[in-house]
């Protein structure tokens, strides 16, 4: 079975740096889940509108045909992955085992790096809305991401299991 890791969280908990660095050191390929957003969710999300379930069904089944399509073993996506429904379906529909890895950070913290991003579509007035949405699964690998990028990727790569090799 070809695994898939879940680098997840709240907007500015370092997903896609994390996701990036753990797959640039393990020669994985890197799927960045807001690349398949449609501009119609984008356009939401910069109004202040949080997304529903329905608003990231498309979004999910993108991303899942993505991965799915792909004959790499194993990969990295960073997605927030914040609700039982696009988790359930990554675990249902990305043919792969999933690994999900939590990014944790405090909100005073995650206020503050999504303040000094430039030209991202997520505004902070979203982030109690991520919040309070945010749905860990019991068994995500738990990251304190106030941690140097470069401990968490050498710690993920100690932490996660080995591939599986069927």
């Amino acid at each position: 079975m070809r695994d898939l890791v879940i680098v997840m969280g709240v907007a500015g908990s370092g997903k896609t740096t994390v996701g990036a660095g753990l797959a640039e050191a393990a020669g994985w390929p890197f799927v960045e889940a807001d690349a398949f957003h449609p501009e119609a969710n984008r356009e939401k999300m910069a109004s202040g509108t949080p997304l529903t379930d329905e608003d990231r069904t498309g979004w999910i089944g993108a991303i899942t045909a993505h991965v799915a399509q792909s004959q790499a073993p194993r990969m990295v996506l960073a997605c927030s992955a914040l609700t039982r429904f696009v988790q359930e379906s990554l675990l249902r529909d990305s043919g792969r085992v999933c690994r999900f890895v939590w990014l944790d950070v405090p909100a005073v913290d995650l206020r503050t790096r999504m303040a000094s991003r430039a030209g991202h579509f997520m505004p902070v007035s979203l982030l109690e809305s991520q919040l309070a949405a945010l749905d860990v699964p019991d068994d995500a690998v738990r990251m304190d991401a106030t941690r140097p990028v470069s401990e968490l990727v050498q710690m993920l790569q100690e932490a996660l299991p080995a591939p599986d090799p069927a």
